[in-house]
């Protein structure tokens, strides 16, 4: 522990210190490297700040305001960096920021929004503790084989509805963000994006099953802590006269549009095509650079993401087209929840390039030597910015160590606890923040549009700080010391 809080403190006093350090981003045709102020991380901070302190203060006003503040704040960044250096450099950072993460990141979302909206379940199963730590027992397994996109999804309207009767729930989507949104993807490179950025990278694919340990202790963890939570709450709603709307008690589900789990199995299917079609000769040129669409100066949309677009949106299409609309009007599905992440997301994705120059700049400096060092800082940082360029990052920090022992990947060789490390901060400490990863926002958005009260920006930071980081501490103490 001596050693974590000396770590930490010589982080925090490295980025106190060093206010304004430039930071080398990329290389300009003639090979001089381009500098980025840190101040620059301003808009992308303040962006934050709105997101969690708006709703709070000016809740009517941010609900129809939001893109205008995505506008100021992106607006903010891109002139200063505009006029630091280029308005080509400006143009070129912000479309290959748009086309190569946020346009994937959103198709992603937005097909798995319209299949799992098409999908729908009914019966006699109402919200106890039991069945509640059943149907998030049974998220956290299945995002590890269909994504925690997918499985937040497909899971979300289900447990909202078994549990509408009840007065107390809002701890059960603050779980379910921890577990099926989060923590659950830790097995597979279908489970999160950093873990098929490895296998692009030369990891094996089912390597991730060694967190299996890993992911049974925090299951283990938190699902006991959840029944023991949720018992109180049951009983406090019960207590007050409050009951489900049920004919019969028994355990009848029905489920209706089942069809479409086509639809999401192609998906799933559409993602890993895009981990691994870019290692195929097929999508290589002469220099092994991916082919692709040409956007601006060195942005291009790769074939294998035109590939993944274009299967995701025609398996949408193809799930509106074969449910009844009635399946949507029984799940009160509306376009506002994948309206929101899309608009506050591409501030996000715009406003934190300064931030991401900065990490994948200073990542190889900051004498990170240990596992427990790289469990704490990559998840840190995933928490706020996108887990998948701060996995990166600190693989390649890894494989530039020089370790002789461990996994071979075209990045350099990573000892196996070292790389365990760094997957599990990256996939469980996305729970830390709505902005962690991408369901978490996408799963609030759902919920507060289905009448459940959920925590704002700050209070689900203490529900993390309460909960997420003493078991994170375990994890360290067990696997990463």
């Amino acid at each position: 522990m001596k050693k974590l809080l000396a770590f930490l403190g010589s982080l925090g006093l490295m980025l106190v210190c060093n206010p304004v350090t430039a930071l080398a981003a990329e290389q300009t045709a003639g090979g001089e490297s381009v500098s980025v102020p840190i101040w620059l991380c301003i808009p992308f901070a303040g962006l934050l700040l709105c997101i969690a302190v708006l709703p709070l203060i000016k809740a009517e006003w941010w609900e129809g305001h939001q893109p205008h503040a995505v506008i100021f704040w992106s607006l903010l960044f891109i002139i200063p960096f505009a006029f630091t250096f280029s308005a080509g450099t400006a143009l070129e950072t912000v479309l290959e920021c748009i086309v190569n993460d946020y346009l994937t990141f959103i198709i992603l979302l937005f097909g798995l929004f319209c299949v799992s909206g098409n999908i729908t379940m009914s019966g006699d199963l109402a919200g106890s503790p039991r069945i509640n730590v059943g149907l998030l027992a049974l998220g956290t397994l299945l995002s590890s084989w269909i994504g925690t996109t997918g499985a937040s999804m497909l899971m979300v309207r289900p447990v909202i509805k078994m549990n509408s009767w009840r007065k107390r729930k809002r701890h059960i989507i603050v779980f379910f963000i921890f577990l099926v949104s989060n923590i659950g993807g830790c097995l597979t490179p279908i489970g999160d994006p950093p873990l098929l950025m490895g296998f692009m990278r030369g990891i094996p694919f089912f390597w991730s099953l060694k967190l299996l340990p890993l992911l049974l202790v925090n299951m283990a963890v938190f699902l006991f802590l959840f029944y023991w939570i949720d018992r109180r709450a049951y009983r406090k709603d019960i207590a007050l006269g409050l009951k489900p709307d049920i004919s019969k008690p028994g355990t009848e589900v029905k489920i209706r549009g089942i069809h479409n789990l086509i639809f999401l199995v192609m998906i799933v299917a559409a993602v890993i095509l895009s981990g691994t079609l870019p290692g195929h000769p097929a999508f290589q040129d002469a220099a092994g650079n991916v082919r692709g669409i040409h956007i601006f100066g060195e942005v291009q949309l790769g074939y294998p993401a035109l590939i993944e677009i274009v299967i995701i949106l025609l398996a949408a299409f193809l799930s509106f087209k074969t449910t009844n609309v009635e399946i949507r009007r029984e799940n009160h599905f509306t376009w506002s929840a994948i309206r929101e992440v899309a608009v506050l997301f591409i501030g996000i994705f715009i406003t934190m390039q300064p931030a991401l120059m900065l990490l994948k700049a200073n990542g190889g400096k900051l004498g990170i030597t240990e596992p427990f060092q790289m469990f704490w800082t990559t998840g840190m940082l995933s928490s706020f910015l996108d887990n998948t360029p701060t996995y990166l990052v600190f693989l390649t920090t890894a494989g530039a160590l020089g370790f002789k022992e461990g996994m071979a990947t075209t990045l350099g060789t990573v000892p196996i606890q070292m790389l365990m490390a760094i997957s599990a901060g990256a996939v469980f400490m996305g729970a830390n923040t709505y902005i962690g990863n991408a369901p978490n926002f996408m799963v609030k958005s759902i919920a507060d549009e289905n009448g459940v009260r959920m925590p704002s920006f700050f209070g689900y930071l203490l529900w993390s700080l309460a909960i997420l980081v003493p078991v994170f501490v375990l994890d360290m103490l067990l696997f990463f010391l």
